[in-house]
């Protein structure tokens, strides 16, 4: 388990990597499409570099940006009320964040699927973007492979908060 623990650490902190290159290419295309409409507007339409698709790009952008930021954080970023835990043992609390991440797995297998779906609906239909015309297929299958990933690193997580809960020393 160790072994597949750690390629699939590995892939989610790859992905990490891509959901930054996403935020910083959203600010890039944000700051084109500011500075072409001052352009056009400061030469009264005389100078037009304004691009279409902008929108489009910004939204699924953001959208790898966040669904390939969770796997990584999945296990990093979850706030722990004391209030709840603080009279448990350190094994207790273990269980209890294994049930918690037992369910992440399961709200992801669920997303997992339901992108899935839209593949095979999207390619069936033809979907495409509304500006550039791209293939919903495409960003359908890039957004399960973040579900799946998630889903993957979710269950991992789950696996090593319930070894801890049972004695094991990781």
């Amino acid at each position: 388990m160790s072994r597949f623990a750690s390629i699939i650490d590995a892939i989610s902190r790859a992905m990490l990597l891509i959901s930054g290159f996403m935020l910083t290419a959203m600010m890039f295309i944000v700051l084109a499409e500011v500075l072409t409409r001052t352009i056009f507007g400061l030469s009264d339409g005389g100078v037009d570099l304004t691009f279409t698709g902008a929108i489009e790009l910004v939204r699924f952008a953001l959208l790898f940006a966040i669904i390939y930021a969770l796997p990584w954080n999945v296990d990093r970023s979850q706030v722990v009320v004391d209030l709840f835990t603080h009279n448990l043992s350190e094994r207790a609390v273990a269980a209890l964040q294994a049930v918690c991440f037992l369910g992440y797995f399961l709200l992801a297998l669920a997303m997992s699927y339901r992108f899935w779906g839209s593949i095979g609906h999207a390619q069936l239909t033809g979907e495409t973007t509304q500006d550039l015309s791209m293939p919903m297929s495409f960003i359908y299958a890039a957004t399960l492979a973040g579900t799946g990933m998630l889903c993957l690193r979710s269950l991992v997580v789950a696996v090593r908060k319930t070894r801890k809960a049972m004695g094991y020393k990781s």
